[in-house]
């Protein structure tokens, strides 16, 4: 004889968590059962991404789906549906007959004879329990779509925040770069100095705020899911027999209304640094490039470099454009002096210039985040460009240069400083003492 399932004790189907019926339960490593979505709205809100809320044993975000729960619960439920339909005074007020079909047109339970009746004749009829049934699949594929935006707004939201920091450290670096650069002209020149700082320090502010919009705006889209969620899974607390009945196409027509908030790429824009390009102008060299590569390959084997973006920081880009990547390096190595070229890169989406030693020549696989190549990288992921530069890795909120970009090496100092030519602005200036060797002049660009 089967045992009755309906007569279990409310507290073995309940999440400690919400208090309601499981839905969608997994259990963390500890044991412990709780609904998933519960568990990820917990851990994110109170910040201890791994812990069991109950006897606080590290979870490290294992969640395994708890089958027997779900089917368990499932049972109870439809267990307690068929108490209530043939309970008496359940029965059909007409002809006192068990309600088994349900009437999609007039959204009522029938008895097998009023099924059959004039009255719904030609209607659309199911069991009640396929109703039931349907509801509930229903309600856990809304539920699941929405909890799959809600996790995709945290993640979009977390990236924002660490796109603030990411931002104010790049403005501040920026700023003391400048301002080293300019300290080594002479004469001095304050004026532009002074103007290209406060400058830069105007329009970062005003990026900020609007980070800071996006940020907030953000948060309140993530309320405004989880509270839609909760509506949804408030609905699928009730009892089979009244969520049967429940028209549920406007809560879902809401939840699939909301659109998530995308992330900012703030950049500033190039300003000029007219008095640091006089100087750069003043070293101009004519470089002879040789030994020309072409590779039809993988290109994230030439351009494999860990970006600082809204990506998680394991994840490697990757340049998903087919087409040849020509690479070439200077027929003169340079160990003392100082040099300045320039490279017309109008034609190029991707891109990568700079200086590198023999030593990363020689291995000839050209991984441009490898080390002993001192590279300015142009990577293009959809429709956004971003600036990078390697040894170490750096990401650069800055415009994208459109023609000609300047190199200067610094032999003695142990540094390279690139330029937008056509903006006449300094994009960056590795720190002095970078590197004690001999480098040579390198390019490499994606033709598509």
């Amino acid at each position: 004889m089967e045992s009755d399932n309906s007569q279990l004790p409310h507290e073995i189907l309940t999440c400690f968590i919400c208090q309601g019926i499981f839905m969608d339960p997994v259990f963390l490593r500890c044991g412990h059962t709780f609904c998933k979505a519960c568990l990820i709205f917990s851990l994110e809100d109170i910040g201890i991404p791994d812990l069991c809320p109950i006897c606080r044993q590290p979870s490290h975000w294992t969640f395994i789906n708890n089958n027997t729960m779900k089917i368990l619960v499932s049972t109870v439920r439809e267990n307690r549906l068929m108490k209530y339909l043939i309970s008496e005074e359940h029965k059909c007020m007409t002809h006192k007959e068990r309600k088994t079909t349900f009437c999609g047109e007039s959204m009522a339970l029938l008895c097998q004879l009023c099924s059959d009746s004039q009255d719904h004749r030609g209607h659309t009829h199911c069991t009640i329990g396929a109703r039931a049934c349907m509801q509930m699949l229903k309600l856990e594929k809304q539920m699941a779509s929405l909890l799959k935006k809600i996790q995709e707004q945290q993640e979009t939201l977390n990236a924002e925040r660490r796109t603030i920091f990411q931002w104010l450290h790049y403005v501040a670096l920026r700023g003391e770069m400048i301002k080293k650069e300019y300290s080594r002209l002479y004469p001095p020149v304050h004026e532009e100095e002074n103007q290209y700082i406060e400058c830069m320090k105007n329009q970062s502010n005003i990026i900020l705020e609007e980070l800071r919009k996006s940020e907030a705006m953000m948060v309140h889209k993530r309320s405004q899911l989880i509270e839609l969620y909760q509506e949804l899974k408030a609905m699928s607390q009730k009892p089979f027999e009244v969520l049967l009945l429940q028209d549920l196409d406007d809560l879902f027509r809401r939840s699939e209304s909301v659109q998530l908030t995308q992330g900012m790429k703030p950049k500033l824009s190039a300003q000029p640094n007219t008095g640091l390009t006089v100087r750069f102008n003043y070293f101009q060299v004519k470089i002879f490039f040789q030994n020309l590569i072409i590779f039809n390959c993988n290109p994230s084997l030439l351009f494999d470099v860990r970006r600082f973006t809204s990506r998680p920081y394991n994840e490697n880009p990757v340049l998903a454009v087919p087409g040849s990547y020509r690479a070439s390096w200077g027929a003169e190595s340079f160990t003392t002096g100082k040099y300045y070229w320039e490279l017309d890169l109008k034609d190029h989406e991707q891109w990568a210039v700079g200086v590198c030693n023999n030593v990363w020549l020689k291995k000839r696989n050209f991984e441009i985040g490898s080390e002993g190549a001192f590279l300015l990288v142009c990577l293009k992921d959809d429709d956004q460009y971003s600036l990078l530069t390697t040894c170490p890795t750096f990401h650069h909120h800055i415009e994208k240069p459109t023609g000609q970009v300047g190199v200067f090496l610094d032999c003695e100092g142990g540094c390279v400083s690139f330029l937008d030519v056509a903006k006449s602005s300094l994009i960056y200036s590795y720190c002095p003492g970078t590197f004690h060797c001999t480098v040579r002049p390198y390019y490499c660009t994606v033709y598509t």
